[in-house]
């Protein structure tokens, strides 16, 4: 866009429609110094010359502030404060990655695809790698080439509107430099803070007196989150591109493509990402970027390693919360030397006693660590632990310290192994170790303050009924002064104004805080049933299961009653849950146990009678004939894997299951189909050769 002729006429003498083009081209021409300057090292101006841009442009939006673009330079500085970040429902959810600790773990990885889509060994199979940044995940809506939103990833379904901070941040464009932008498109990458940078916000902070920040990566978090995004603009936040949501056209291609792509539209991708043609590059490339990771000016916990075809990560779809197309490839865990003071047992929500090191205080990765699982007994009992003892922890990911080893010849006079309890330190009741189990549990249940309290924290979690202002410490402040005693007290609790008083009497409470937690509380009253379930807390029972039977039973009450048959004994309802792909016996087990039980009943009528919990569907897909059908395959597929055919039909709303009941719609026979085609019928069940399943899958 050619400069205005106005450009060196005063503001007072602009009418408003060239003011219009002036900033316009004010925009534009300062989004494409930025990108020379934060995205490219290269700029072709001075500070002089960009600050008179910047200048001008301010003195345009006072003169005639309804001319002030969605895309406006101005808005770098930060907006004024809100009271709470609104909800962002991600239109495809933002998953999390799988790990490959070791090398074998990487091969594994590789050798899964190719048995997943059948790939022979001598097939091609490219990947990019890049560095894992250790930031913050975040994504960024475009529609037809402008920022609308910014959001966290919170829990991958729901995040945080954060478009006011993220529009604060240099790196991220306001506009995507490109003519002919995309109708929508939905670009994630990750938020951090280089070295240099943190290292100077944490002096600033000192100077201040205010407490520094751990580590980049807690900082990069803080400063996102800030409900007064002129506190962000303070702090030099970058941002790399390395994916994308919602697209409108879809991406084609090759990753690899779309991170050039990516680099046209304005933004900064990784310069260190490699294409590797095999499992030896790979591992080259981490080897190699493990040893330069503390010349590189910001963290990184590992590599990210990504099939480079488009068509087939399709393909491979997700597993869980997943991708089977990405891995983590994280770095060895750094290692230290400290002395065990003492150790202590935890009692977790399930009953799990886990023992934990005492540690006199030690920097490991940048990071004070004081305390240290030891896993179980048996871990105990293997390398010997004692109180007292010299041993080396490391960071397992560089993120959980555990207890690697005793450091032999090092060890006082007089230490004792160390004598596992059979009762529960927190409320004696008899702790027991099931036969072919590592882990000794406490039978208290919920009489077992510890066991209510995490129970307590899981349910008010974030992946769960995730409410805010109740965590580790508020918790037990409430169970301590008996304002609950269970979940459906803290419904209770926000409609108790006697209650809400007393609450507000405690320490480090005050009206403010206890209103904004009651509407947090209140806030919670509807919630996916799939939420419902895992909030509950029943062993075994994560998100990926949860929501499994959620969608599965589809209603509160046909889950319920379900249930309730499994715990008396009801073979039907038992075999119901045995063909859902993915349960196995272990599950239903925990299910029925569960529901054995009068007060759990008791606890889930309880908070159904105070919540609205809504029905979880089948992905819904229109177009689909598959959407909400029960399918079972049995026999070897020619064209593509079991695996893959499982995905697929799943990816197109299908309920896949593992055998064959009366409520099965397809059973999708291939080569030697056995017992499954036979069971299917005698039910009188629909029988599709592969041709027919991949007419109705659209292959």
């Amino acid at each position: 866009m050619k400069r205005p002729e106005t450009f060196e006429r005063p503001v007072e003498a602009l009418s408003e429609q060239e003011a219009a083009a002036e900033l316009a081209w004010l925009a534009e021409e300062i989004a494409r110094h930025d990108r020379l300057y934060y995205r490219d090292a290269a700029p072709e101006i001075s500070d002089a010359e960009y600050d008179h841009l910047r200048a001008r442009n301010a003195a345009l939006e006072r003169r005639f502030p309804a001319l002030i673009r969605a895309d406006s330079p101005s808005l770098r500085v930060g907006a004024a404060p809100v009271e709470a970040f609104g909800k962002v429902v991600h239109t495809v959810p933002m998953l999390s990655l799988d790990n490959a600790m070791t090398e074998e773990d990487l091969r594994e990885f590789v050798a899964r695809i190719r048995r997943f889509l059948n790939l022979p060994a001598d097939v091609p199979l490219d990947f990019v790698a890049e560095p894992k940044i250790d930031g913050l995940s975040c994504s960024l809506r475009y529609e037809n080439g402008l920022l609308v939103r910014g959001a966290t990833r919170g829990d991958g379904t729901v995040g945080e509107d954060v478009t006011a901070n993220v529009r604060t941040i240099r790196d991220i464009p306001q506009r995507l430099a490109v003519a002919d932008p995309p109708a929508v498109l939905e670009v994630r990458g990750e938020v951090f803070m280089e070295r240099p940078d943190f290292l100077s916000l944490n002096e600033r902070r000192e100077a201040a007196g205010e407490p520094p920040f751990m580590n980049p990566r807690n900082a990069a978090a803080g400063s996102l989150r800030q409900l007064d995004s002129r506190i962000t603009a303070s702090r030099r936040l970058r941002f790399f591109a390395y994916g994308w949501g919602e697209a409108d056209p879809p991406i084609r291609g090759t990753y690899s493509g779309f991170l050039e792509r990516l680099k046209a539209m304005g933004f900064r991708v990784n310069p260190e990402a490699r294409r590797c043609a095999s499992v030896e590059e790979l591992l080259e490339y981490h080897r190699a970027i493990g040893e330069r990771r503390h010349a590189l000016p910001y963290d990184i916990d590992g590599v990210v390693d990504k099939i480079d075809r488009i068509d087939l990560q399709e393909r491979l779809g997700f597993v869980g919360r997943a991708p089977r197309w990405a891995i983590a490839h994280k770095f060895a865990a750094q290692q230290a030397e400290t002395v065990v003071k003492a150790i202590t047992i935890q009692v977790g929500r399930t009953g799990a006693l886990t023992p934990v090191a005492e540690l006199e205080p030690i920097t490991v990765g940048g990071v004070v660590v004081s305390r240290a699982t030891l896993h179980n007994q048996d871990y105990i009992e293997a390398k010997d632990i004692r109180v007292g003892d010299t041993v080396v922890i490391q960071r397992a990911g560089d993120v959980i310290p555990q207890v690697v080893a005793v450091v032999a010849g090092r060890r006082p006079e007089g230490t004792v192994p160390f004598v596992f309890p059979d009762h529960c330190p927190q409320c004696g009741s008899l702790a027991v170790r099931p036969e072919g189990e590592a882990i000794r549990r406490c039978t208290g249940g919920l009489i077992c303050p510890a066991q209510l309290a995490e129970r307590l924290r899981h349910f008010v979690s974030r992946n769960a009924f995730d409410i805010e202002g109740l965590g580790r410490k508020q918790v037990p402040q409430l169970l301590a002064a008996g304002l609950v005693k269970s979940p459906v007290d803290l419904f209770r609790l926000a409609r108790d104004e006697s209650k809400l008083r007393a609450l507000a009497k405690l320490e480090g409470w005050a009206a403010r805080k206890v209103q904004k937690l009651k509407e947090a509380i209140e806030a919670r009253r509807t919630i996916p049933l799939d939420r419902f379930i895992y909030a509950l807390g029943i062993r075994f029972v994560g998100e990926v299961n949860a929501r499994m039977l959620a969608r599965h039973y589809g209603t509160y009450e046909r889950w319920r009653d379900a249930m309730l048959a499994l715990a008396r004994g009801d073979e039907e309802a038992k075999a119901e849950l045995d063909v859902i792909d993915g349960v196995g016996p272990a599950l239903i087990e925990q299910l029925a146990d569960f529901f054995k039980e009068p007060h759990n009943i008791e606890a889930i009528e309880d908070l159904a009678a105070e919540l609205t919990i809504e029905p979880v569907a089948a992905v819904k897909t229109s177009t689909s004939p598959l959407s909400g059908k029960t399918i079972v395959f049995t026999g070897s597929l020619e064209r593509m894997t079991r695996a893959e055919a499982k995905a697929r039909a799943e990816a197109l709303g299908a309920k896949v299951a593992g055998s064959v009941s009366r409520s099965t719609d397809y059973v999708v026979a291939g080569a030697e189909a056995g017992s499954k085609l036979a069971k299917a019928q005698e039910f009188g069940v629909k029988v599709l050769s592969e041709a027919d399943w991949l007419s109705l899958a659209g292959r």
